[in-house]
């Protein structure tokens, strides 16, 4: 495999290369001597889909150059499974409204959709995830914020943000603009009335307040932190009081009435509100490197509120890191999504191979958004993609398409699983379309596509054949599937210009000697010139080009009764030479 450093001989179109030099001398700067520290975060909330993914693919691309070097590293992944379940998603399967009851608790404490062999909501969405990433190739460190939480790893920093949760409240008010101007008549504070009006609405709501909030605000003040009720488990609670010297805190949750008095010196049931929680992590693991999604970039969102935070709070620094674009679908069939019509990372790997997921994150910069293809365009990409190989095997490819090629196809640990004799996807997926995904049909047609070297196993061809076929079935409606006839159509037959006779007369003359792809490629391109008295490789004219549409669309009718289907030379192969003379009239 090549290496990076060998396939680079400049970084200038490199983002990988470029960000791996940065990290490495902020990380000599802050921690000399110590492993480099990236992270990411995921919360197993509901399926974890492919935007998510650049979250960790990121991180994880830098990290493994960062390797490459010689240097130690760790990728962090922090599971956010300590987060509050926010709201039931649709299209799970095996769930219901009936979820809407656990709104409130610890992602941990809900139950799996029905029919999991997971003990937990969390669980079982990270299970995938964990999947895909193995496939992929990561190499990461998971931390678990419900252990973390439980476990009491963070009670320092949850004591030290307590005692500063006036410095918190005033770097929170530097961004928020929403006030009340009846607070005014009420005798409280505009921001202050914001407070209470906010965990009014939290309660009343039962769905929490936003993605991003501000914290446990009422009239004994503003705090970081929210317990999660000792009775109903949800976090719809309000600090009433709270004791610096003793860390006796009072709490009452809205959603049942129940209150409690606790030692926060002693209690691990509850968590920092996001916006202190992030910054607090990059402090007390050391974070160097994590990128955020453009939503983080907002005056007032997490990520520009807790470099603050991090710094005025916990003595830190925030991480360096790019913003990551979005990253779009291309033509998902919803009938094959069995997760509410959110792909996630699992559904790309089941029609294409790791590699290639791989290259889409790594060829493109962050702040680039891109398409990842479940429609027709999947064959377009292979073919860059294959095409990509050769020049790589030739040496003349770009320097940048080389690193983003081998990063690609393995990492620092060595190669991942690729396949051995890698046909075009186009030609796979055209054959399981014809052959219904019948092996020994499958291995017959295959073979002819190059009779000098035959393929002799269809484990030759996988897991890329594995991958279109699960295209095919999973992504192309049942009324796009090729169907060969099983008669001719004797009328579309006998209706046949003396030229459209002569045109099918010359392709079955030409079969024996043009049986591979390559042969048929040239025979079925070739009719229409020696019709027009041209020879076989002349090139083509628009008039030829119109003659030639005519009599691909004459063949498909008499092949597969459409004017369109898989690649004519294709379609010829998997038909087979006898039934092809059959259908054709011969």
């Amino acid at each position: 495999m090549p290496t990076v450093a060998q396939s680079q001989s400049s970084t200038e179109a490199d983002w990988v290369s470029r960000f791996a030099d940065e990290v490495i001398a902020e990380s000599e700067r802050r921690a000399p001597g110590k492993p480099v520290v990236v992270a990411s975060g995921l919360s197993p909330s509901g399926p974890i889909h492919l935007g998510n993914l650049r979250e960790v693919m990121t991180p994880h691309l830098v990290a493994d150059e960062i390797r490459r070097r010689g240097h130690q590293v760790r990728h962090l992944i922090s599971w956010d499974d300590y987060d509050r379940y926010r709201k039931v998603p649709a299209g799970v399967p095996g769930v219901d409204e009936s979820w809407a009851e656990h709104i409130g608790k610890p992602l941990t404490s809900v139950p799996a959709p029905a029919g999991s062999a997971y003990p937990n909501w969390a669980e079982h969405f990270k299970a995938a995830m964990t999947a895909a990433l193995d496939e992929l190739g990561v190499e990461y460190d998971g931390i678990s914020q419900t252990e973390q939480y439980t476990a009491g790893a963070y009670r320092e920093q949850i004591l030290h943000a307590m005692r500063h949760r006036a410095d918190i409240d005033a770097v929170l008010d530097r961004y928020r603009t929403k006030k009340d101007p009846a607070a005014a008549g009420k005798g409280k504070k505009p921001q202050q009335q914001k407070k209470v009006d906010d965990a009014e609405l939290e309660a009343e709501a039962g769905s929490g307040a936003a993605s991003e909030d501000d914290g446990s605000g009422g009239s004994a003040g503003y705090f970081p932190y929210k317990p999660y009720c000792g009775n109903c488990e949800k976090d719809l609670t309000t600090v009433t009081s709270y004791d610096d010297e003793t860390t006796e805190l009072n709490y009452t949750c809205v959603a049942c009435g129940f209150a409690e008095t606790v030692r926060l010196s002693e209690f691990n049931r509850g968590k920092l509100v996001w916006k202190v929680d992030w910054p607090m992590r990059w402090a007390h693991e050391g974070v160097i490197f994590e990128p955020s999604g453009v939503d983080h970039s907002s005056p007032g969102s997490s990520f520009v509120v807790g470099g603050q935070i991090v710094r005025e709070v916990f003595d830190g620094v925030q991480p360096i890191g790019p913003m990551y674009a979005f990253v779009g679908i291309s033509g998902m069939a919803k009938m094959s999504s069995s997760k509410g019509g959110v792909p996630t990372p699992a559904d790309a790997l089941k029609i294409m191979e790791a590699p290639l997921l791989r290259w889409l994150y790594a060829r493109r910069r962050p702040n680039q958004s891109f398409k990842i293809a479940f429609d027709q365009e999947i064959q377009r990409l292979y073919d860059e993609w294959d095409s990509l190989a050769r020049k790589v095997a030739e040496g003349s490819v770009l320097p940048a398409d080389a690193a983003a090629y081998a990063r690609a196809i393995g990492t620092a640990a060595g190669e991942l699983p690729r396949t051995p004799r890698p046909l075009p996807y186009r030609t796979l997926a055209s054959v399981v379309d014809i052959t219904a995904g019948h092996d020994e049909q499958t291995l017959r047609i295959l073979s002819d596509l190059d009779p000098e070297n035959p393929l002799t196993s269809l484990d030759e061809a996988r897991p890329r054949l594995d991958r279109a076929e699960n295209w095919i079935t999973s992504q192309v409606p049942a009324e796009a599937r090729t169907v060969v006839r099983d008669e001719p159509d004797k009328e579309l037959l006998g209706s046949l210009d003396e030229q459209g006779r002569r045109s099918l007369q010359l392709l079955l003359d030409g079969l024996e000697s043009h049986w591979s792809l390559d042969g048929l490629t040239t025979l079925v391109y070739g009719v229409p010139k020696i019709l027009a008295g041209l020879e076989p490789d002349a090139k083509p004219t628009p008039e030829l080009k119109t003659a030639q549409r005519s009599f691909f669309a004459l063949l498909y009718r008499l092949l597969v009764s459409r004017d369109t289907g898989p690649r004519l030379p294709t379609l010829l192969l998997a038909v087979g030479a006898e039934r092809v003379r059959k259908l054709l009239g011969a």
